[in-house]
């Protein structure tokens, strides 16, 4: 790619601006200035083998969410993917990440704008030691270009189907901090079920996240399968996928699919019903001739987020904002299986 000499030869200007802060705890140094106790990483991904050589000084995230890895363990990057979805106030920063930075007394990171992909030469100019990318949409050509810049740890298997415990194992262990990784994990899981014992009525109702609803046009219903990560914390929440969904979602491994509304019969095992919109969405499904004979929807046992704020953005769950979005996402869920909602 012709852009990756001027990625690798920045500009005494770029060093003198790079990125605020940030470095993983200071590593014990041997006599060539490196770290006494490392042992190279080794990462296999879906895009290739990452081999991290030395303890990462000056970390670097892209796409979404996997600067919150590194924050929730205490390591501010020196730059992280801008927010472009729920940003409620404007300034790139959900608010849950600006409540981890707070906490840390950390300045704001340089802020990547990936509007129209990947600013290579924006993460080039923080000079990391390593980008983390284990939750991504990265091309092949995405990740050669940014292997020019540093080592990167891309998905596991598939762009952007990598749930939030393996976002956080690959990360973690590129950073050489795999058992704060796995201690992160499990302690997420304990405020997970200590906040899911609050809500016993939804244990064990199936849930379907539709997606893309046009109320001008309901002849069709689109919805995330099993593969994606909103779908597969259902099961964190104590939900199950009902079987019309999942049977579906066998057949494919696509992330959403879409059916003629004249089968909405087929969802009838469907309990409840997420998707992004306002009350005028909930009114046309109410009001449609097929699509309001779903029991969910003739129940009113839906659940519609604000898909430009950041509770509808916690619904696709990422570290710091499982604990942030619980108790509402819960309480959300449980009006709805009631019937209130």
């Amino acid at each position: 790619m012709p852009r990756v000499s001027r990625l690798v030869a920045l500009s005494t200007a770029a060093l003198l601006t790079a990125g605020t802060a940030a470095c993983s705890p200071a590593p014990s140094s041997d006599e060539d200035g490196g770290s006494g106790d490392w042992s190279t990483v080794t990462v296999e991904h879906a895009l290739g083998t990452t081999k991290i050589e030395s303890e990462p000084e000056r970390v670097a995230t892209v796409n979404w969410a996997n600067h919150e890895v590194p924050l929730a363990l205490g390591v501010v990057p020196v730059g992280m993917a801008e927010a472009n979805f729920g940003d409620d106030d404007g300034d790139g920063v959900l608010p849950w990440v600006e409540e981890r930075l707070d906490e840390l007394d950390a300045d704001t990171p340089v802020l990547f704008d990936e509007t129209d992909g990947i600013d290579f030469e924006a993460v080039a100019d923080t000079r990391p030691d390593v980008i983390l990318a284990a939750y991504s949409g990265l091309t092949q050509e995405d990740y050669d270009t940014l292997s020019e810049i540093a080592p990167v740890v891309a998905y596991p298997e598939t762009a952007w189907g990598t749930p939030w415990r393996e976002m956080i194992e690959l990360n973690s262990t590129a950073l050489g901090m795999a058992e704060e990784g796995a201690r992160l994990v499990t302690d997420i899981e304990g405020r997970i079920e200590e906040a899911v014992a609050e809500y016993p009525a939804i244990e064990g109702d199936s849930a379907m996240f539709l997606t893309h609803v046009d109320t001008t046009d309901l002849s069709e219903v689109s919805f995330y399968t099993t593969h994606d990560t909103r779908t597969r914390f259902f099961a964190d929440l104590g939900l199950t996928a009902p079987e019309s969904v999942a049977s579906a979602s066998a057949e494919t491994g696509e992330f959403s699919l879409t059916r003629s509304a004249e089968r909405a019969d087929s969802f009838d095992d469907v309990d409840i019903i997420v998707t992004y919109g306002s009350a005028e969405l909930v009114e046309a499904l109410e009001g449609d001739p097929l699509l309001s004979q779903m029991p969910a929807v003739d129940d009113g046992a839906i659940v519609s987020l604000p898909g430009d704020a950041p509770l509808g953005t916690a619904a696709n769950p990422t570290p710091l904002s499982i604990s942030w979005v619980l108790d509402d996402y819960l309480s959300l869920l449980a009006e709805a299986a009631d019937g209130q909602q």
